[in-house]
């Protein structure tokens, strides 16, 4: 999402009013509401198992445990996270590996046909790789979710070892968002009582150093300022980091993390909200509350990763009652993009946009099996706007 499309975002109307910086004290009662998408309804399910509207259409790139179609690696289990970045004439493509001690990340290289040319693996020998964020200098973030878990930046390219960075703290990291207007990156943690970070380094580029911080505001805020307090120790032992800090906020679960123009997007999938920090005015509201929508519509359960078009539209996996990603225009209305029917025990992860924006990736973790060792990774093409 660039900046005119958050311009979008932000003189769209009500449902979006949570992005436009003199709204956000109603921003409670102007979340984004469920209605007609811009692509119509999905059709049946393809022959990859994947509900699309018209005009899209699927093919799988990769499957847990099988070697990727013209390269020599076999494909992680569980993929997770993702997100895509510029190679020569084509791209890349990097999903997580959700697992214990063989986790990881690996690559996927297209060239500009998108044709699968290579495929490598970039991070080896890590834990429950969950979600995690691209940054400006073109390196991944892979960040662990498990207690002490650290965030490894790798070269996608594979053209450098990753470096773990423990500077940016030890806890149950999920995702990570570069903000390179403060050149900060934001952190979610995902635990009920979870907390939101920036990470300040001490030179912008270099994450081997700096300063982890974390958002306070009350206890029951929806909506309105915050302030942000150093953590005295980002090792997290023997007192974890989200306990450092009087007043730090909990969120509960959070997942997800998109900055674009002076707004962090990210999710808490134990209450199943979608929030906005204005990164300007330093404030807090909801982009998606399940109880704002009105009794008998649908609201979203289970909000995960989330990541952002071109166009301004955000794009949201949806865990429950089954896998499906939602797509909430500048409007503020949300609807169906895509479901997996038959992937009821397993989620939608890794949503990431090729660079041109005619491509989306995303992964089934689990597959129609609901088993680590079957995850599917699929590519998605047809007429996105923008």
């Amino acid at each position: 999402m660039d900046r005119r499309a958050l311009l979008r975002l932000a003189a769209a109307g009500v449902g979006t009013a949570v992005l436009c910086g003199t709204s956000w004290q109603s921003a409670v009662a102007t979340t984004a509401q469920p209605g007609q998408g811009p692509y119509g309804p999905l059709r049946a399910p393809d022959s990859n198992g994947v509900a699309l509207p018209a005009g899209f259409s699927s093919r799988v790139v990769a499957r847990s445990r099988e070697i990727v179609p013209g390269t020599g690696l076999s494909w992680h289990d569980a993929p997770d996270g993702g997100a895509c970045f510029p190679a020569g004439n084509g791209w890349i493509y990097v999903s997580n590996s959700e697992t214990m001690l063989n986790g990881g990340a690996s690559a996927l290289r297209f060239d500009a046909a998108g044709t699968i040319i290579s495929a490598s693996r970039i991070l080896r020998r890590t834990n429950a790789n969950c979600a995690g964020g691209a940054t400006p200098w073109g390196t991944w973030l892979s960040c662990e979710e498990y207690a002490f878990g650290q965030v490894h930046e790798t070269w996608p390219d594979g053209s450098r070892p990753a470096v773990a960075r423990p500077a940016m703290g030890r806890f149950t990291h999920e995702a990570a968002a570069c903000d390179p207007d403060r050149q900060v990156v934001y952190l979610t943690e995902d635990r009920r009582d979870g907390c939101f970070y920036r990470f300040r380094p001490t030179r912008w580029g270099d994450l081997s150093d700096g300063t982890l911080e974390v958002l306070r505001a009350p206890a029951d805020a929806v909506s309105g300022p915050v302030t942000w307090a150093p953590v005295p120790d980002p090792d997290g032992f023997p007192r974890a980091t989200r306990r450092q800090v009087d007043g730090a906020r909990a969120f509960n679960g959070g997942e997800g993390c998109y900055y674009a123009a002076g707004r962090c997007l990210f999710t808490t999938k134990g209450d199943n909200r979608i929030w906005a920090y204005d990164a300007v005015g330093e404030r807090i509201a909801l982009l998606h509350d399940p109880e704002a929508v009105p009794r008998g519509g649908m609201a979203m359960a289970g909000v995960d990763n989330i990541t952002g078009s071109a166009q301004g539209d955000l794009f949201v996996a949806e865990d429950r009652p089954g896998p499906a990603l939602n797509l909430i225009t500048p409007g503020g209305t949300f609807s169906r993009f895509l479901q997996l029917p038959g992937h009821q025990e397993s989620e939608i992860t890794g949503p990431a946009f090729s660079p041109d924006g005619r491509r989306l990736y995303v992964s089934s973790q689990r597959g129609t099996q609901g088993r680590s060792r079957a995850g599917v990774t699929f590519e998605i093409t047809g007429p996105f706007r923008g």
